[in-house]
């Protein structure tokens, strides 16, 4: 099996430490949000068009909420 990036790597450990059902699946939701962030995806992102970057922090926002809702059940 070839190595991971540190982005998957980070949300496969998310999974893995969480062994609770659902809670898996939430933490692997917020692990990915998190790698995804613009802040870590985008070079120079200053120069970046703003409306692309609050888009993009709406969809991470929305799998945010997602993870909320299983974490509650």
């Amino acid at each position: 099996m070839s190595e991971l990036s540190p982005t998957t790597q980070a949300v496969l450990d998310a999974f893995r430490t969480n062994h609770t059902g659902q809670g898996c699946l939430a933490a692997a939701l917020r692990a990915a949000a998190d790698q995804a962030a613009p802040e870590k995806q985008l070079e120079d992102i200053a120069y970046i068009h703003e409306s692309y970057i609050d888009g993009m922090r709406d969809a991470l926002a929305c799998i945010e909420i997602i993870a909320d809702e299983l974490e509650a059940q």
